[in-house]
């Protein structure tokens, strides 16, 4: 045998292993569907599908692809590269435990983390239930009338919570006051948000600031960065007085023990849930809480869970007022926040659920008890503490010996906070030990130190005075309701969680063929790696030297993603696609401004396009031009041509999808990206539709100048239920300098000058494991092959239903890229069914619904992905035709036109239980439509719930104890 060819047929191997597990359909199967569409070769239908003039010369220069065990392996290499210290950072990252019955059965249960956002609730009320028991305890904790479903992370819920203040305060003040005892990543998010919403922020002592100046709403940290415990009530009160509103950035865990920022009259709370039982992850996914007065709710930014009732009148639960999200409202959006961190939201909830208000007040008690008995040495000890409160977090004024402390304890394998140049912080967290105590008084002390923790803890029994004043201790009760205080032993929260998990549909179930969403296969090995510890327990702002693993995996991803895309640098930053946007457009601006051209402010961007698009262009403060697209679905290049002329003075970019959001393939995009340059524009390529560029043609080389990426679609991580979600963006070299930067950790590469997006300087960085693991397991071929596989999937979808449904758009040679549009109008205005009625009809056959009325009312957008079988595209397309003849049963009178399987659907096991069956067709035809369900069956558990009784009848908390007495 040659010298060469045993490496080379085992990286063949390798490759084939995973690529062949990755796809759906097999060889035999793809053959057999090519044959269908009249090809020999799935080389002929990229040919067919693809524009020329945009195709790769070469394929990707990427490594070949890995099997599992060696991209574990190597993982593991890279893993154990990063120096796990013992963290007393804080700065609002803490260590946690996170409870195994949830770290086994949540985080690591693609049950929970495979499925969508919550749009179908009917398929969605376990995960519904999880994130109000989110919000209760939100509400619970902060003393506020209302709280969303999460947030991307605590920096940018800051910056929600201004524009709150803002939307809702009508002073014509554009001044917002920032305590600068607020954490300085928060700092440095809300200064990047502020410039372009046209607001001035003054950053200093908020006492002194509030006496000189007239805000519309000042922010306050609750406890202090610093740790200090004040009473914030008088300065609230003052704001108050000169009508100006008040955010609070609050600890979760604090408010255990500490007076509620609701009883002190604040208008926002907000903050992370990171500590309540989710790892820190060198940054993220965490959720954020946001919670505010029940008036301002309308102006709430994110989502939020409301009860309804379904068509039989029993209680359910959905996404309330969904029209202040930017898929309705575009540009007048109330936010950006197309991500949230449900997953993290969902485990943060079921901790304070495992351990209710007993647990979570030892956990408090404990934390507390060990700061105050480390206060009490360091002061016998003659050490300055900065403040005479606390919480969990000590400020040593140590004066020249911080360095030498500093590196004392990173000797010992703990790090601590620098504050300015004489300070040192310390915060604890409930994984600290009394050993931990007697260590950090080494550390800062000396070994004969001679202090004695036992002597201390006994005063604190004996009534010794502690770190919190009295009259700020919390005396109101929280966590009352029953979910609360019912599931703490392993056995019951096991079943909780189970009941839960089993309500939701998810792609354990099922093919969810949402368009523009790509729900596509998110391998176990992939996930592995989230939970080992060298990922997991790392603070965001720890040393660099000391993550060395963490910036080699995020180099190896970056140098990958630059060379799939065509851009010259990628930044991790954006920890959502909507981040991603925004970021983006930051990039173009702020370069533009370099150039002398900052005057630039017009947005060009297509009528088919994301709502996201339209609400990051508001956020960059540029104004949108709509741009109209021909019958054929492309962007009309005569009006994009004509509109960039006449703002040719003006024109800041143009906001692109691609392959276009009507799911073909544009063959003048090159055309397009020339006009939008000519006239003085960037060109912003919207990453959405990636899984149909990738090994086959860059954004790069297209034209565009730059791309977000949607980790959380294209390059497999998860969805989690609604988040996480991570959305990094790819420059062109001469937008590089203008990428995030970070206050607190700074970044190599961009300008000093440039603010944060996200709270951490490489977002949600533990997930990024997800997304390296994907590309080194499939490698240049398998990347290239999962692109055409989900171009062929799409095309034997489409053809299949085309005989029976009308397809809006098509491209070249009648194919359409990676995803369909169905449109349903006809059908509607023959029978009166709609959209909606078959979306939810294809639950009965046990499918999520299609992306339904987007972005053309009336229709159903398909994408398929790569990763579905023949098998089950098949019982899809048979599900379809089905709906398809109920329709025509309908037409034709067979089936009453209001009472009949679509109106009605879906069905519950209740339904077809009842005793009484007044329907006028069978039982067995509402829930057996095909026969293969008799065998494999996804009940539903509601039947269709009313959006308008949710909205007209606004609750937002856990059903009251009467109901469950009902």
């Amino acid at each position: 045998m040659n010298a060469t060819s045993l490496p080379r047929l085992n990286a063949l191997a390798n490759a084939l292993e995973f690529t062949d597990r990755h796809l759906g359909p097999d060889a035999a199967q793809r053959s057999e569907m090519l044959s269908y569409l009249g090809l020999e070769s799935i080389e002929q239908l990229i040919d067919q599908t693809v524009p020329e003039a945009i195709r790769l010369e070469q394929p990707l220069a990427l490594a070949d692809g890995k099997s599992e065990a060696q991209v574990l392996e190597y993982l593991g290499q890279v893993a154990d590269k990063n120096q796990v210290n013992k963290s007393y950072i804080g700065s609002g990252y803490y260590n946690c435990r996170v409870p195994n019955v949830i770290l086994r059965n949540v985080l690591e249960n693609p049950g929970w983390y495979t499925a969508y956002t919550p749009y179908q609730p009917e398929i969605a009320q376990g995960r519904l239930e999880a994130l109000l028991n989110f919000q209760q305890m939100v509400m619970d904790l902060t003393g506020m009338d209302l709280a969303n479903a999460s947030m991307l992370d605590e920096a940018t819920a800051a910056a929600e919570a201004m524009a709150l203040c803002k939307r809702s305060n009508r002073k014509k003040s554009n001044l917002f006051l920032v305590s600068d005892q607020v954490h300085p990543q928060t700092i440095d998010v809300i200064k990047t948000r502020a410039e372009y919403f046209g607001f001035e922020i003054l950053v200093g002592d908020i006492d002194t600031l509030l006496d000189e100046q007239d805000a519309f709403g000042i922010l306050v940290q609750y406890p202090t960065t610093e740790g200090n415990v004040v009473d914030i009530k008088p300065l609230i009160d003052r704001a108050h007085e000169k009508k100006a509103l008040v955010s609070v950035a609050a600890d979760l865990l604090s408010l255990v023990l500490l007076q509620s920022p609701g009883e002190l009259d604040a208008d926002v709370v907000f903050g992370s849930a990171q500590r309540f039982g989710v790892p820190m992850g060198f940054g993220g996914p965490h959720a954020a809480f946001f919670a505010t007065r029940e008036k301002y709710k309308r102006s709430t930014p994110g989502r939020i869970i409301g009860q309804s009732i379904d068509s039989k009148g029993a209680p359910a639960l959905r996404m309330a007022m969904q029209t202040r999200e930017q898929h309705i409202r575009r540009e007048k959006a109330t936010s950006n926040i197309c991500t949230a961190q449900a997953l993290l939201a969902n485990m943060a909830g079921f901790y304070a659920i495992y351990h209710g208000p007993e647990g979570l007040k030892r956990i408090a008690e404990r934390v507390h008890r060990l700061t105050t008995i480390l206060a009490k040495g360091l002061i016998e000890r003659d050490i300055t503490l900065a403040h005479d409160n606390w919480f969990d977090t000590l400020t040593l004024v140590v004066g020249r010996q911080q360095e030498a402390i500093a590196k004392r304890g990173y000797h010992a394998g703990i790090n601590l906070r620098l504050v300015g140049d004489d300070k040192l912080g310390i915060s604890l967290d409930e994984t600290t030990s009394a050993a931990d105590i007697e260590q950090l008084w080494e550390v800062i002390l000396g070994v004969g130190h001679g202090l004695d923790i036992d002597l201390y803890d006994s005063a604190l029994s004996a009534g010794s005075s502690d770190g919190i004043p009295a009259e700020l201790r919390r005396t109101s009760e929280f966590l009352t309701h029953p979910v609360f205080n019912s599931y703490h032993s392993e056995t019951e929260m096991l079943r909780y969680l189970k009941r839960l998990e089993n309500k939701d549909f998810s792609l354990t179930h099922g093919m969810i063929p949402l368009g523009s969403c790509t729900m596509k296969l998110n391998a176990s090995a992939q996930m592995i790696p989230l939970s080992w510890p060298q990922f997991a327990n790392i603070h965001p702002f720890a040393p660099r030297d000391q993550v060395q693993g963490y910036m080699q995996l995020i180099d190896e991803l970056e140098a990958m993603l630059v060379e799939v895309t065509g851009y010259d640098k990628v930044s991790m930053q954006p920890n959502s696609g909507a981040q991603g946007e925004y970021a983006g457009l930051l990039a173009i601006r702020k370069y533009q401004e370099s150039i002398g051209e900052g005057h630039r402010d017009i947005c060009l961007i297509p009528s088919s396009a994301h709502g996201t698009n339209p609400a990051s262009a508001a956020m960059a403060a540029m104004k949108v031009v709509v741009v109209e697209c021909d019958e054929q679905g492309n962007v009309d290049i005569d009006d994009l041509k004509a509109q960039a002329e006449a703002h040719k003075d003006d024109l800041s970019c143009l906001m692109i999808t691609y392959p276009s959001t009507h799911g073909v393939y544009e063959e003048g995009i090159k055309q397009i990206c020339d006009i939008v340059h000519d006239n003085g524009g960037q060109v912003y390529m919207d990453g959405a539709n990636m899984n149909a560029q990738v090994g086959l043609s860059k954004p790069g080389l297209i034209g565009s100048d730059v791309s977000h990426l949607n980790l959380h679609k294209t390059f497999a991580i998860p969805h989690g239920g609604g988040g996480p979600g991570m959305g990094p963006i790819g420059v062109k070299s001469h937008l590089a300098p203008f990428l995030p930067n970070h206050a607190v950790s700074p970044i190599e590469g961009p300008l000093a000058s440039m603010g944060a997006v996200s709270a951490t300087p490489f977002g949600s960085a533990s997930i990024l494991t997800i997304s390296w693991a994907y590309c080194a397991l499939l490698g240049a071929q398998g990347l290239q092959k999962s692109t055409e596989v989900a171009i062929l999937n799409a095309n034997y979808l489409t053809e299949k239903l085309s005989a029976h449904y009308p397809i809006l758009y098509r491209g070249r040679n009648d194919r359409v890229a990676h995803e369909c549009i169905v449109d349903i109008r006809p059908l509607k205005e023959a029978s009166g069914i709609s959209e909606e009625d078959i979306a939810k009809r294809l639950m009965d056959f046990g499918f999520h619904a299609p992306t339904m009325s987007f972005p053309v009312a009336g229709t159903l957008m398909v994408e398929p992905t790569e990763s579905e079988s023949k098998a089950e595209l098949d019982r899809f397309i048979e599900a379809m035709l089905t709906i398809r003849e109920e329709i025509r049963q309908v037409q034709e009178g067979e089936l009453d036109a209001d009472n009949n399987p679509l109106k009605n659907a879906p069905h519950t096991q209740a339904d077809i239980v009842a005793a009484e069956w007044d329907r006028p067709y069978s039982r067995e035809q509402a829930v057996f439509p095909v026969p293969s369900l008799k065998n494999s069956k996804f009940w539903p558990s509601s039947n269709r719930i009313d959006n308008v009784y949710g909205d007209r009848n606004f609750i937002c908390s856990c059903p009251s104890i009467d109901s469950y007495r009902d």
